[in-house]
């Protein structure tokens, strides 16, 4: 059954992108790899196209929700019949990327509207733990469901769950708006854990930088939502 759609949001992902790509060719039901190149500097798209992906190509970076909303468009102008289901995966998965099954297997099944990776690797990625405890907050404030790890982008969706979430949130703020807006609307959410494994984020200063970019993003996406929510910002580690 080819009934699924991989989308990879990618951006300055050359040296790993081909192998995220032909790992998703692998996963069942995937006859569909559209990487988004958000404004790459490097060979991002030309890499991802070798590897057996379609490209949609930004000419300079729109973000990760805008990303997501390329490559979900991309598949719809390419869907013939009944929509496929839409997994988005982060560019840095590599080899692991194969391992993303189990997050499909819910909404193929009807169990699920959309699934969000819980990771079940033992290693600690870097940093941005406040970042992950406003999200995780937010959401429990405004839905009364406390996501395990509320940032993580590897998540399946149908497409009537996609559509009803649009327009997406801006930037980072793209999973935790997903999460609240799918929860208030009666869509069913469902975590699963995979053995995904991305680059950890290090404590230099661009990891710094990043994960500024991404309180700035998740904070405004919980404060659109629900001006008390949008409060938590104020809460520091």
């Amino acid at each position: 059954m080819q009934d699924v759609a991989v989308i990879i949001p990618a951006k300055d992902e050359s040296e790993r992108i081909a192998a995220t790509v032909k790992a998703a060719l692998e996963l069942p039901g995937a006859d569909l790899v559209v990487v988004v190149d958000d404004g790459s500097s490097d060979d991002t798209g030309r890499v991802a196209e070798q590897a057996g992906a379609r490209v949609v190509r930004h000419s300079r970076n729109r973000g990760k929700g805008a990303a997501m909303e390329s490559g979900a468009e991309a598949v719809r102008l390419l869907d013939e019949g009944e929509p496929r289901h839409l997994l988005f995966l982060d560019a840095d998965l590599a080899e692991t990327a194969r391992d993303a099954a189990p997050l499909v297997e819910p909404v193929r099944a009807g169990e699920a509207d959309m699934t969000i990776a819980v990771f079940s690797s033992t290693v600690k990625l870097g940093g941005h733990g406040f970042v992950v405890r406003l999200s995780r907050d937010g959401i429990k404030r405004a839905t009364g469901w406390t996501a395990t790890q509320p940032l993580n982008g590897q998540r399946c969706l149908t497409r009537a769950a996609f559509e009803a979430a649009r327009p997406l949130a801006a930037g980072f703020g793209v999973e935790t708006a997903l999460t609240i807006d799918l929860l208030r609307k009666g869509f069913q959410v469902t975590e699963v854990e995979v053995p995904l494994a991305h680059r950890a984020t290090g404590t230099d200063w661009h990891a710094q930088v990043h994960r500024a970019r991404q309180f700035r993003d998740v904070a405004r996406a919980l404060a659109l939502r629900d001006p008390a929510v949008g409060r938590l910002r104020g809460r520091r580690p």
